[in-house]
């Protein structure tokens, strides 16, 4: 019965990984147009134990330190003597293609928690017999 709970946890381990990438790809678009907002991501790490898989986990955010957008707009607040401000890193390509691939993840890791849970109620049901 232990292999049917440690697949239930990696798989809920997964979800929760996916979920916080989604939630960061949201803030991500939602402040695309906030000047000097930085991009943020974070990792997954696997946590293994003797080789065998027990866990995802979410690292540290990171914020992209790639260059901001200079965008030209002498009215704007922010604008320097040039005329110029710096906008945000955020690519909403890049951010959406990320969105998917998190929520098909997501859809995966949903789908085997649930085909595990089907599993064990299955075993019990024959245990009950």
């Amino acid at each position: 019965m232990s292999a049917f709970s440690d697949a239930l946890s990696v798989t809920a381990s997964g979800l929760k990984a996916q979920a916080t990438r989604l939630r960061l790809v949201s803030e991500n678009i939602a402040n695309m147009d906030t000047p000097g907002y930085h991009r943020k991501s974070v990792p997954f790490e696997l946590d293994r134990s003797d080789t065998v898989l027990s866990r995802v986990e979410t690292g540290r955010v990171r914020l992209d330190r790639s260059e901001l957008e200079q965008i030209y707009d002498p009215s704007h607040p922010l604008a320097d003597a040039t005329g110029n401000y710096r906008g945000s890193n955020v690519d909403l390509v890049i951010e959406i293609a990320d969105a998917r691939e998190a929520q098909r993840s997501y859809e995966a890791n949903l789908k085997m928690f649930d085909q595990t849970r089907q599993m064990s109620s299955g075993l019990m049901e024959l245990l009950r017999r």
